[in-house]
């Protein structure tokens, strides 16, 4: 079986991002820091503290980051969304709630054309969530 893994990229921010998207929704988090890594001797002193590694882990949710910058630099884009699928009306409200505050409710929860409760939102990482509860599954 494939599966795709979404892993986000931050800019010297993933441990505060990876804490605040476990406070948002739970799970269990762990970092390994550049510092910790055999990469250590290799990387400048002031990356030590540098987070090469964050997985977030819930049940079947699997969210992972790193500091870790190309040499362009970090580009933002619209291109890619996380979709988070809720089991019910409660679970996706205070998932909405959480992730949206500082940030931008694009799209309010409502019932879509296609019968889900769905909603999107910008965090104030600047990553695209898009909410989905089918009530009929």
């Amino acid at each position: 079986m494939i599966k795709i893994i979404s892993y986000l990229t931050f800019n010297g921010n993933c441990r505060e991002a990876m804490t605040f998207y476990k406070a948002c929704l739970g799970g269990e988090l762990n970092f390994q820091t550049i510092g910790e890594s055999p990469l250590s001797e290799k990387m400048p002193k002031r990356m030590k503290d540098c987070i090469l590694q964050a997985t977030l882990s819930k049940n079947a949710l699997l969210l992972m980051a790193s500091d870790m910058v190309g040499e362009k630099g970090l580009i933002k884009g619209n291109s890619v969304s996380l979709s988070l699928y809720c089991s019910n009306e409660e679970e996706i409200k205070k998932y909405y709630t959480k992730l949206s505050e500082d940030g931008t409710a694009n799209h309010p929860l409502e019932v879509s054309f296609w019968g889900a409760l769905f909603g999107d939102l910008t965090d104030k990482y600047g990553n695209h969530w898009l909410l989905h509860y089918d009530k009929n599954q």
